[in-house]
């Protein structure tokens, strides 16, 4: 019976696989936890994965990478992991494999998918087929990025500008990526550009003398004496970044990649409405905007500014408008004439005070009547009161 049970023993062992630490081989998924994944190699015992065995992704959970059942490569770590088992790595197949796909990449200059997974100094860490591979901060956009936070868990299309097996080492850019579509953008629009057409874009810097607007991969410039009728001392009176606008194409220098657009193009001139806006006799809020000896110029709107005579800037006599406004002041207007082909409007100060006593008279006037009775004596109605010339009444001064 001992010499049948060990020629049984024999046999089976003739069936089995020889391993050898360092070699790959494929066996059969058999149970898959959220720590390792046991594998049916054909040995005498099984093999077990474990989790950090499984992917260079430290996010991968082992239950999305296999389930019972599936045909899986493994390279041979150790022939006993001290408690019987075979001990297997997935990422170390995934990393051969891994190195000859990156270079087959590398040398088409293909674009390839790389997941972040770890922000370190001076970059982050992307993983492909296992790999891990570095971006430099220079290298993950186009523009400066204060946070490389943002990246982290997101994928990227990137290309690989530099690779070495041996060092085990592998840059990748995302910012050549961009750049070469910005490249195609460009081509494109400059394609279809023409002068005096609108498009709309957004703003992206804001600098003294103007504002870059983004019209699809080319930053346009509004110049700030084309960001509205009137005048701007500064960009940001009129557009924030961020901003979606509407522009008029001015000029373009396809070679040179410049735009110049233009912001006051797509708004109405103020001329052309300010007879329907500012009729004559109408009162109106300005702000002065300068002064000169002959008067004083109140702004209504941008690119609106009318002229108050220094006649018509007080009822008293001024000698300078010095005297009586400055620059900034909010004001009341009159609109007392307006040539809209002339663009000229002129504005009284003094002549708002005249309407507001008139009122104040009108008021008055209609509050207190006189009425001669019979006896030939005046009287002066008032509300309900009526009160005789000589007659003695009280006045209370808190009315």
């Amino acid at each position: 019976m001992n010499g049948d049970m060990q020629d049984l023993m024999e046999e089976i062992e003739k069936t089995m696989v020889r391993l050898r630490r360092g070699e790959i081989v494929t066996g059969e998924v058999i149970n898959v936890t959220d720590d390792e994944i046991t594998v049916n190699l054909g040995y005498k015992s099984d093999g077990i994965i474990p989790k950090e065995e499984i992917s260079n992704d430290t996010t991968v959970n082992p239950l999305d990478i296999a389930k019972g059942g599936d045909e899986i490569e493994v390279y041979v770590l150790s022939l006993d992991d001290g408690e019987g088992n075979v001990l297997l790595s997935k990422k170390r197949v995934d990393t051969v494999k891994g190195w000859n796909y990156l270079e087959e990449v590398k040398e088409e200059g293909s674009l390839i998918e790389a997941n972040v997974v770890e922000v370190v100094k001076g970059g982050v860490i992307a993983v492909i087929r296992g790999i891990r591979c570095f971006i430099p901060a220079s290298h993950l956009s186009d523009h400066y990025v204060d946070d490389l936070k943002i990246f982290e868990g997101q994928s990227l299309n990137v290309k690989i500008i530099e690779i070495d097996r041996r060092k085990n080492k592998v840059i990748l850019s995302r910012r050549v990526v961009l750049e070469e579509e910005n490249k195609l953008k460009r081509e494109e629009l400059f394609s279809k550009l023409e002068k005096g057409s609108r498009i709309k874009g957004e703003v992206k810097r804001i600098t003294n003398f103007g504002a870059f607007v983004d019209i699809g991969g080319v930053d346009g410039l509004i110049h700030i004496s084309e960001l509205s009728w009137g005048r701007v001392k500064h960009p940001t009176e009129v557009v924030n970044i961020g901003d979606i606008v509407e522009v008029e194409v001015l000029n373009f220098d396809k070679e040179k990649g410049r735009v110049s657009l233009g912001l006051k193009q797509t708004q109405p001139h103020p001329w052309e409405t300010a007879e329907q806006k500012y009729p004559i006799g109408s009162i109106v809020e300005g702000k002065v905007v300068r002064l000169v000896d002959f008067g004083a110029f109140v702004q209504l709107e941008l690119g609106l500014d009318g002229l108050v005579h220094i006649s018509q800037i007080s009822k008293e006599h001024v000698l300078k408008p010095s005297d009586k406004l400055h620059i900034g002041q909010i004001v009341n207007v009159k609109v007392l004439d307006i040539k809209p082909k002339d663009r000229r409007i002129s504005l009284s100060i003094s002549a708002v005070d005249i309407d507001e006593e008139d009122v104040q008279e009108q008021h008055i006037d209609d509050d207190v009547t006189t009425v001669s009775e019979e006896d030939g004596q005046e009287r002066y109605v008032s509300g309900d009161d009526t009160t005789t010339i000589g007659d003695v009444i009280e006045i209370d001064d808190e009315k």
